[in-house]
C-alpha cells in the first residue's frame, strides 16, 4: 500500500499543480478589472515571496552563495518580473484560452534556446514537432488579427513564452548546485524585489479594489504562484519518469479554457482553438522523440 501511494504521489502533485496554473489565466484577467498589470504582479509576488521566505526561515533553508546572487537576481529579473508583466498585460488583452496556448508553447522556445546556447542536439522529428508547434502559434495570431494589425498581446505573451523559456534554462544551471526550494525562493524574492517599482501604484489602487478581486490575488499569490511550485518540485523529483509528469503541461490550455468560459463567460473562437491543439500536438511529438533521443544516448 505505502509503495502504491508513493507511485500516485507523484501523480496527484502534479494535478493539482496544472489544476492551480489553469485557474492563474481567468484569475489574471478577472483581477485586472480592477488592477493595472503592475499593481497585480507586486500584490501576487509579494504574497508568494512572504510564503515562501517565510518557509524558508521556518526550514532553516541556506541562503545562495555571494558569488551566486547574480544569477538568482537575473533569473528573478527574466523570470519573473519581465515574464509577469508581459504576461499580465497580454493577458489583459487576449481571451484566457488562448493566452493559454500561447504560454503552453514555453517549452519549445525552451528547446530552440538550449539547441542554440547549450548545443543539445535535435533530430529531424523534434525540428518537425517545433514547426507543428509553431504553425499553431501562426494560426491562433491570424484569429487575433484586426484592421491588417496583430493584436498587440499576441506579441507580449509571445515575449512572455520566450522570458519563461530563459527563466528555465537558468534554473536549470541554479538546480545543479541547489535545492527545488532554494532556487524557487530565492528567484522569486529577487523577482518581487525588482517588482517594487511597482509599489506606489499597488498602494494607490488598493483602497478602490474589491475584497473579492484582492482575495482572488491572494489565491494567486499562494497557489498558482506558490505551493504550485512546491507541488511541481515534488512531482520531477519522486516520479520514475519525468515526462509523464511533464505530460500535465498539456492539459493546462484546456482546463484554463473550459474554467473562463464558466467563470467569464469566454468563448474562444473556433479556428484558435484548432490552433492550440496543434500547437499542443507539436510539443507532444518534439517531447516524445526527445525522449526517445536521451534513451538511445543511454
Amino acid at each position: 500500500m505505502a509503495t502504491l501511494r508513493t507511485k500516485i504521489m507523484p501523480y496527484i502533485a502534479a494535478a493539482f499543480t496544472i489544476l492551480f496554473w489553469s485557474s492563474s489565466f481567468p484569475a489574471v484577467r478577472y483581477s485586472l478589472e480592477y488592477y493595472s498589470p503592475e499593481s497585480l504582479m507586486i500584490f501576487r509576488f509579494l504574497v508568494a515571496s512572504a510564503l515562501l521566505l517565510g518557509y524558508c526561515i521556518i526550514k532553516k533553508v541556506p541562503l545562495p552563495e555571494k558569488k551566486d546572487l547574480p544569477l538568482f537576481a537575473v533569473s528573478g529579473f527574466v523570470g519573473l518580473f519581465l515574464y509577469m508583466w508581459a504576461f499580465n498585460t497580454g493577458t489583459g488583452l487576449v481571451l484566457s484560452g488562448i493566452s493559454g496556448f500561447i504560454i503552453a508553447a514555453a517549452p519549445v522556445f525552451t528547446l530552440l534556446l538550449s539547441i542554440f546556447f547549450l548545443k543539445e542536439k535535435a533530430g529531424p522529428l523534434v525540428w518537425i514537432g517545433v514547426l507543428t508547434s509553431f504553425a499553431g502559434i501562426v494560426i491562433i495570431a491570424a484569429t487575433q488579427i484586426t484592421e491588417m494589425q496583430l493584436n498587440t498581446g499576441v506579441w507580449l505573451l509571445l515575449g512572455a513564452a520566450v522570458f519563461t523559456s530563459i527563466f528555465n534554462i537558468m534554473q536549470k544551471r541554479i538546480l545543479r548546485k541547489y535545492t527545488v526550494m532554494q532556487a524557487t525562493a530565492y528567484s522569486v524574492a529577487f523577482g518581487t524585489l525588482f517588482m517594487c517599482v511597482f509599489l506606489p501604484n499597488f498602494v494607490q489602487e488598493f483602497p478602490a479594489a474589491p475584497l473579492e478581486a484582492n482575495i482572488i490575488i491572494i489565491y494567486l499569490g499562494i497557489f498558482p504562484a506558490a505551493l504550485a511550485y512546491f507541488l511541481w518540485g515534488y512531482a520531477l523529483a519522486k516520479s520514475e519518469k519525468t515526462i509523464y509528469i511533464t505530460s500535465f503541461l498539456y492539459l493546462t490550455p484546456f482546463l484554463s479554457s473550459v474554467m473562463a468560459f464558466f467563470w467569464l463567460g469566454e468563448v474562444m473562437p473556433a479556428l484558435a482553438f484548432v490552433g492550440g491543439i496543434i500547437v499542443v500536438v507539436g510539443m507532444v511529438i518534439t517531447n516524445a522523440f526527445k525522449e526517445k533521443s536521451k534513451k538511445n544516448l543511454s
